[in-house]
């Protein structure tokens, strides 16, 4: 457990987008430490003559202050709880997730809420129950959806929401959030806005896993929904030689319009040669993994490709301030934990300190404004986000369709 810690993290590459103007400078905040005096108190009475001696009263002796376990009790501010792996094969995202929460901090000027950190890789459920032990009424975080599936009953048993960071909207609901980049939500905008093309005959490749099969479902619906036709859907094992025989079981059925690709850039830009031999004026459509490849542009084989993500627009910014601060670039998973503070800022004005985190304030219409766009939360406890459109183009990312600035309530 750390709180509020600076920890460093190795630099890993970030991807520019639009440039937007950034908000107001950093400040330092001032920590608060309490201490406990420990102590007894005792009269001296000094001696009478023996004569006549003075009749006195025993005095009563003060009690010491109960010492407690953990954390000092803060009165002034609101406890909130980052649980992330700060240690193990995940700690370098953990440690730019609770950097990032920091620089959070920092930038609003924040005297209401304080953050400490839980490492998650040492076991994500005793990281809650100490968490909850030492006051947290909020919990930001965790990573992994198997680490919210461990804390989630944990921490519905104390009333404590739950703001996690996976995509998996498996874990949702009754008090745990997902704040992840879903990828149906993608897989709809880009659908959505293909068909808005001219795209009418679409075509699928998905591996054979959970996101494959996830996507391959959403797929089919936002064709139909968008009035188009699937004309093939392909699996595909990632080994060697998957993709090259599922394009071959495609190219039957050519030619398409659009062939989605529910894959990261590198293996997308594998298939796409293959594709273009079937049909030559194919347009290759992808999905949020490709927001997250630092290389996704620097790949000649997906020129003219669409893929739906959170707006980029505040990122490049927010990346500048980071490694000016820890000297590293962020994860680009980070702007999770960035935007998470905010959205708890902007509730704990409302937040009495000392008093349960008010949960309703979640499901706010008109939802949150953060690096990452616009979001609000459904009844089922996923974010939904205002997502826009990117084309790869002569080794950049251009923005062909913007995002919602918000949501009309």
């Amino acid at each position: 457990m750390a709180e509020a810690a600076i920890l460093p993290q190795p630099a890993t590459g970030v991807r520019i987008g639009e440039e937007r103007r950034w908000g107001r400078e950093i400040a330092r905040t001032v920590a608060v430490a309490a201490a406990l005096l420990l102590g007894a108190c005792q009269t001296l009475v000094p001696r009478g003559p023996t004569s006549a001696p003075q009749q006195t009263t025993r005095p009563e002796q003060t009690r010491p202050e109960t010492v407690e376990e953990g954390l000092p009790r803060d009165t002034e501010r609101n406890r909130v709880a980052l649980l992330v792996p700060l240690s193990g094969p995940n700690a370098g995202v953990g440690r730019s997730l609770a950097n990032a929460t920091m620089l959070a901090l920092l930038d609003t000027k924040n005297q209401k809420v304080r953050i400490t950190n839980y490492d998650t890789a040492t076991g994500a459920g005793v990281a809650a129950q100490r968490a909850i032990a030492e006051g947290a009424q909020l919990i930001l975080g965790p990573l992994l959806s198997e680490d919210v599936r461990a804390v989630a009953p944990i921490a519905r048993a104390a009333r404590v929401p739950v703001l996690s960071f996976s995509n998996d909207v498996g874990v949702a609901g009754d008090g745990a959030y997902v704040m992840g980049y879903v990828p149906s939500q993608s897989i709809e905008r880009v659908v959505q806005y293909a068909r808005g093309r001219g795209v009418s005959n679409f075509g699928g490749l998905v591996p054979n896993a959970l996101y494959g099969t996830r996507a391959s479902t959403v797929f089919l619906r936002a064709v139909e929904a968008a009035g188009g036709k699937v004309v093939s859907l392909q699996t595909y094992d990632r080994s060697g030689g998957g993709v090259a025989a599922a394009v071959n079981r495609m190219a039957k059925d050519a030619p398409f319009d659009g062939v989605l690709i529910a894959d990261g850039a590198s293996n997308a830009a594998a298939a796409v040669p293959l594709l273009k031999r079937a049909s030559p004026s194919t347009r290759i459509l992808g999905t949020e993994l490709w927001n997250s490849d630092t290389g996704v542009a620097s790949k000649a084989a997906l020129n003219g490709a669409w893929f739906a993500s959170v707006s980029d627009g505040l990122y490049r910014q927010y990346a500048g301030k980071y490694r000016a601060r820890f000297g590293a670039a962020p994860y680009r998973l980070s702007s999770l934990g960035y935007d998470s503070v905010l959205l708890t800022v902007r509730i704990a004005r409302d937040w009495r300190v000392g008093t349960p985190f008010p949960e309703a304030k979640l499901r706010a219409a008109d939802g949150f404004a953060g690096i990452d766009g616009a979001f609000r939360f459904n009844r089922d406890g996923v974010a939904e986000r205002a997502l826009e459109v990117q084309e790869i183009r002569g080794g950049a990312t251009v923005t062909v369709s913007p995002a919602p600035t918000g949501f009309g309530g």
